[in-house]
Parts: structure tokens; C-alpha cells; sequence
């Protein structure tokens, strides 16, 4: 007996959920790998490192252009200029935030993304949400908190470092979404387009931040065999997790992308739980892990249902030089990662 043909919807369906396995896995992996390094190892310059991903990146955006899987394409130097400030901002602002603030805070701070996201969306987009799916939205904000959040201080700079950081994030994760509708760019694409800048600047300004974070040299630190393997590593997995990042904020919208995402916070926990020591094991956790997850389900649930999110008129128009077949072929490349 034939087995009928796979329908366009779920085909969709096989990609969406492999592009979100492709993202948890990669950004699990990279959080775990930087945990042991810093932690274990004593490489505590964060930013200086990022630099190093997205030089990776580029290395394999380059490789990937030779072989023909990244076509020409087209992006304003002041929409390019504009993504990375945004980004860098994330990246320098969300280590600041984590060095000023207490850990309670800083958790707050992040959570704090996917109502700013929200918002951008309504404003800029015209999104309208359904009841459903505002309630699922708070479910996984209630059910990450009670994960994570303990004790919570706050204070002047700390709270003005979660600002920027949470803002800045909040608004490159919405640009990823909108440059590659505007400009019909796949994710190869815009990494092609954004990795040599980030690279180039957080390499430059790296060094000069974490000494400003840390107090220490990156060219001071005692390297060993170990910890260059761990940094090789860090760089090679950063590659799936910026690409990653990239297929599934084009596919879906940052507030999906910030919701569903948060089942990295709770595999996150577990896993440290299981290589870091299990003292911070308890019942209020796990409630709250389980409380995330059924907000998760909940909101992938109400989200996809007619009206649950949908634009109420069309906010980008898409640049007429792009061809139009452009964004459906970068498509299909992202989907055959």
C-alpha cells in the first residue's frame, strides 16, 4: 500500500520543527561548552569571544558563497550599519547587565524581552494576538520565573544596562524578521551580509570591553590545550546557533522565537543539574519547568489557530529589485540545513 504524498503544510511542518531542534540543540550546546570554559577554565572574556563566533561565521558564509549555496543579494549599508549597532549593543549590554545586576534581576530583565518584542510587533507590524495566545504568553513567563528567578536587586546602572540590553535584543531579533521580508534575504544571505561587520567590531572593541568588565587582558590569559580546544568549539557550534537563530526568526516571528526559546532556559537548568551539581534541584523548579513547558504547548497551540496571530494590514512592502522567486529559493536552502 502507497503511503500518500507529504502535503506543502507538512512539509512546512517537518522544516519548522527541525529548524527549532536545530536552534535548541546548537544554543544549548554553545551555553554548556562557554559554562565550562569560563567557569572551569577562567576565560571570562565574553565579548572578545563573540567576536570570534561571528569570525567563524564569516569564514563559513565565505566558503558557503565559493560553493554557489549563497547567491548575490542586496542590503543598504545604513540598514546593515543600523542591525549591527543593535547587535552589539545586545551583546555588550547583556554582559553588563549580568556583571551589575543580581541574578534575579538580570533573568527579569530577559524575560522582560518578549513583551518589548510584543510590543514592537503591535506597533510596527500591526500585530494583533488573541487572547489564547497572550495567556500563553504569560504562562511561560510565569513558569520560566519561578525557574529562575531568586533573589532580585536592583539598583541605578544595573537597571539602566537591563535596558539597553533588553531593547537592543529585542529590536535586532526584530530586524532579522523584517530585512528578510523587506529584502526577500534568506538567512545564509543576511549572515553573509552581518557577520564580517559584527566580526570586525567586536574584535576590536572586545578586548578594550571585557579588560572594562573584567579587569583582566585576553592576552594575558595562561592558554592551555584544553581551553583553545573549548574556544574552537565554542566558535564551531556558534556557527549552527547564528544560522539557526537566522532560519528560525525568518520563518517565525521574534515572539515565537523568544517564547519556544525559552525551552533552551529549562534544558539549560536540567543539564546543569546533571554536569554542575543538583543543590539547585528543588520542587518550586521543577513546578515551574513544567509550567513553562505546558505555556509553550499552549502558545504553539493558540498562535497557529485563525486569529490567534495575525497582521491586521501589510506593514513591509518588499523591495521590487529583489526577483521575486528569491526569498522562496533561499528558503529552500535553509530548509536542506
Amino acid at each position: 500500500m502507497n503511503m500518500p504524498p507529504a502535503t506543502k503544510a507538512d512539509k512546512k511542518a517537518t522544516v519548522d520543527a527541525a529548524a527549532w531542534m536545530f536552534n535548541i540543540v546548537t544554543s544549548v550546546g554553545i551555553i554548556m561548552v562557554n559554562k565550562a570554559l569560563m567557569a572551569t577554565y577562567g576565560f571570562s572574556f565574553a565579548t572578545t569571544l563573540t567576536g570570534l563566533h561571528f569570525a567563524t561565521t564569516t569564514l563559513m558564509t565565505i566558503v558557503l558563497k565559493w560553493m554557489g549555496y549563497i547567491q548575490a543579494s542586496h542590503l543598504p549599508v545604513s540598514e546593515l550599519l543600523r542591525f549591527i549597532l543593535f547587535a552589539n549593543f545586545s551583546i555588550v549590554g547583556m554582559n553588563v547587565s549580568l556583571m551589575w545586576n543580581s541574578v534575579g534581576f538580570y533573568q527579569i530583565a530577559k524575560l522582560s524581552m518578549i513583551p518589548v518584542s510584543c510590543f514592537l510587533e503591535v506597533v510596527l507590524d500591526k500585530m494583533r494576538y488573541s487572547r489564547d495566545t497572550k495567556l500563553s504568553i504569560g504562562l511561560v513567563l510565569l513558569g520560566v520565573a519561578v525557574c529562575t528567578v531568586t533573589d532580585v536587586s536592583v539598583n541605578a546602572k544595573g537597571f539602566i544596562a537591563a535596558f539597553v540590553a533588553v531593547w537592543s535584543t529585542a529590536l535586532q531579533q526584530y530586524y532579522v524578521h523584517y530585512l528578510q521580508r523587506k529584502y526577500s534575504l534568506g538567512s545564509f544571505n543576511l549572515l553573509g551580509h552581518t557577520a564580517p561587520g559584527q566580526a570586525t567590531s567586536l574584535l576590536l572593541l572586545g578586548p578594550f570591553v571585557d579588560y572594562w568588565l573584567t579587569n583582566k587582558r585576553v592576552d594575558a590569559y595562561e592558554y592551555s590545550l584544553i581551553s583553545v580546544m573549548l574556544v574552537i568549539l565554542s566558535c564551531t557550534i556558534a556557527v549552527g546557533t547564528n544560522l539557526s537563530q537566522f532560519i528560525c526568526i525568518g520563518r517565525f516571528t521574534a515572539v515565537s522565537f523568544q517564547v519556544i526559546g525559552h525551552m533552551k532556559t529549562i534544558l539549560v537548568l536540567i543539564l546543569g543539574f546533571l554536569f554542575f551539581g543538583k543543590e539547585g534541584l528543588n520542587l518550586h523548579v521543577i513546578l515551574g519547568m513544567i509550567i513553562a513547558v505546558a505555556g509553550m504547548v499552549w502558545y504553539g497551540n493558540a498562535s497557529s489557530k485563525p486569529g490567534g496571530k495575525e497582521r491586521r494590514i501589510p506593514a513591509i512592502p518588499i523591495n521590487k529589485s529583489q526577483k521575486t522567486d528569491s526569498l522562496s529559493e533561499s528558503t529552500e536552502i535553509d530548509g536542506k540545513v
